[in-house]
């Protein structure tokens, strides 16, 4: 397996691998891996002939007040885990690397990002839409791999490469999770013990409002209620927004007629920290 900090060997080597036709798969990363991010690998593994890695924790979409700088950090751990997974090369820049002196130019899903999430982190997809059309341009891959926990950050990259005519295919793989249905995320090493124990209750309401769906429920107010009732039964959660959305617009749903987005964002009241978690219902992303 390689590691390669320079965009531009990057870039080389990949071309050399496509001159000799293998085809390339992508799973973007901020490293601090966990088993979602291998599921990732191994599934560009089966997929593409050659398999990278990208570990660049991005300033841009981080704002000012968040956790840039205490970011878990784990190359070494993070690279026995990519071997493991069958990748070929870990792309790991430099922060100067890929915001060179001078660098002025973003990257901005309009309207996409100003929903759910970019109500309270008004740039950070305008930093994920910019990095990762970065990333493709330095790798050119057939293929980026995402995990549906990202759902709204999958649905923005899905429009921003066909508006802009990227030509790669977005992949969407299942949210990991652990046992007892926290949604696997670097983040979660943050969780107070106390939190971390409260934490599944989202995927509790997440289920409780799938099982209405499936009993033939489409008012939206019922099927959020039930998220409500169990995120707010533990007072360590505390939401940001409970929403139904459609997965083209992200705009909110009255009544669930087609496929709909459930997501779900928690800031939870000890160690303030940020959870996220969706479900998709009547299709898929």
């Amino acid at each position: 397996m390689k590691i390669i900090s320079s965009p531009s060997e990057m870039n080389a080597l990949t071309r050399a691998y496509r001159k000799n036709g293998a085809t390339i798969g992508l799973v973007p990363t901020m490293g601090a891996l966990h088993q979602g991010h291998v599921s990732l690998l191994a599934t560009s593994a089966a997929r593409a002939d050659v398999t990278v890695l990208s570990i660049f924790v991005n300033p841009t979409q981080f704002g000012p007040a968040e956790d840039y700088g205490r970011y878990p950090r784990a190359f070494e751990a993070d690279r026995g885990k990519a071997a493991a997974a069958g990748c070929t090369v870990i792309f790991a820049p430099e922060v100067d690397g890929m915001y060179p002196p001078g660098h002025r130019t973003i990257v901005e899903v309009e309207e996409l990002g100003a929903r759910l999430c970019g109500v309270s982190r008004p740039t950070h997809f305008r930093g994920v839409a910019t990095v990762v059309l970065k990333l493709i341009n330095i790798v050119a891959p057939d293929f980026a791999f995402f995990g549906q926990k990202d759902a709204q950050q999958v649905i923005i990259l899905k429009r921003m490469t066909t508006d802009l005519q990227v030509p790669v295919t977005i992949e969407i793989c299942a949210t990991v999770r652990e046992a007892d249905g926290l949604a696997m995320s670097s983040r979660n090493a943050y969780l107070s013990p106390q939190e971390r124990r409260a934490a599944p209750a989202i995927y509790r309401g997440l289920q409780a409002a799938l099982d209405r769906y499936d009993h033939g429920e489409r008012n939206s107010a019922p099927l959020r209620e039930a998220v409500v009732s169990c995120v707010r039964a533990e007072p360590l959660m505390q939401p940001e927004y409970i929403d139904i959305v459609d997965t083209q617009s992200l705009h909110y749903l009255a009544m669930v007629s087609s496929t709909a987005l459930i997501a779900v964002a928690c800031r939870t009241a000890e160690s303030g920290t940020r959870l996220i978690d969706n479900i998709v219902i009547g299709g898929s992303l």
